[in-house]
């Protein structure tokens, strides 16, 4: 038996989520340090990411990747094609804009997902989360309007059309369970490197990048992209919606402290208070959440004892 299996169920997500995260941190930075122009960097992150995707589809099913493929239907093609605009909005806002701002916006991604599912799936939201959204979008809002100048309201567009597609695509893979879409992310890169590379080949220059900015590009997309986003789509899978919450601010706290310290991006003002309200609203809703959900267990474990008890009376 290995370690890992040797964990317990909960252990296992902690280090799944978790990890994903902190491999998924240093994103933004190192899109940063590549220094590329937009096509470029579009067009090595999709196509390297693409076949990051597909390796590790092939490790984890084998001879019945085809099969993986097959399951997730058309819901798996609107996936890509989202995930697709998810990927420009994040890079291209990450030229234009603070690396720091871009992270807090994304961090905003699973409460638009929740109100999306109340006008798409009609479930029903309890009062804190509509607390918790308008509390976010405000701080979204603060962050937007932390500077006119400089592009920087392109690239906040970038990053708010990055989380409002990933939350449109958090909620239509709720609309099949139990069937796993991490295998069309391979042609969502197949997608923006194709897109990309046109624009790219229509550009007046188009060398290779310098030996160390291709060494960044291919550890952020063949290495830290697909290995990342592979760990935190299977962490829901062993945690409650509220535990993996929490462990993916590790993500937006841990990349925005990097962007500040390495970068020296000194943030504004109103962008630290927004991006406080943001990453505090979230905190104190998973904290509140995971309360609840520790109450409910209480109370229904006792319950579901008592039979077992009696019955061993008899």
């Amino acid at each position: 038996m290995s370690r890992f299996s040797a964990l317990s169920h909960r252990q296992q997500g902690l280090l799944l989520t978790g990890g994903g995260a902190l491999i998924m941190a240093p994103d933004a930075l190192l899109i940063k340090v590549a220094d590329l122009p937009d096509a470029e960097i579009l067009m090595w992150r999709g196509f390297l990411s693409a076949l990051g995707f597909l390796l590790i589809a092939l490790v984890r099913y084998g001879r019945g990747t085809l099969a993986a493929y097959r399951r997730c239907g058309w819901t798996g093609i609107a996936v890509a094609l989202l995930f697709s605009l998810t990927t420009c909005g994040f890079v291209l806002g990450n030229q234009y804009t603070k690396a720091g701002n871009v992270l807090m916006i994304l961090a905003g991604a699973p409460l638009i997902a929740a109100g999306l599912s109340w006008v798409i799936l009609k479930e029903r939201l309890p009062r804190r989360t509509w607390l918790a959204i308008w509390l976010c979008m405000a701080g979204i809002a603060m962050i937007a309007l932390d500077d006119a100048g400089a592009g920087s309201w392109v690239g906040n567009a970038f990053a708010l059309m990055a989380a409002t597609t990933l939350a449109i695509n958090f909620t239509l893979c709720r609309t099949r369970p139990g069937i796993d879409m991490s295998p069309m992310l391979v042609f969502n890169g197949l997608i923006v490197g194709s897109v990309a590379g046109l624009f790219w080949l229509a550009g007046s220059e188009t060398t290779l990048p310098a030996t160390n900015q291709l060494a960044v590009v291919i550890l952020l997309c063949l290495v830290i992209v697909p290995c990342g986003v592979t760990l935190l789509q299977r962490g829901p899978l062993y945690l409650p919606a509220a535990e993996v919450g929490l462990l993916l601010l590790l993500e937006v706290v841990v990349g925005t402290l990097l962007a500040w310290w390495i970068l020296a991006e000194q943030p504004a003002p109103m962008a630290m208070v927004g991006g406080t309200l943001v990453l505090g609203t979230l905190f104190a809703k998973g904290l509140y959440e995971r309360r609840l959900e520790l109450r409910l267990r209480a109370g229904v474990e006792p319950a579901l004892q008592a039979p077992v008890e009696r019955s061993g009376g008899l």
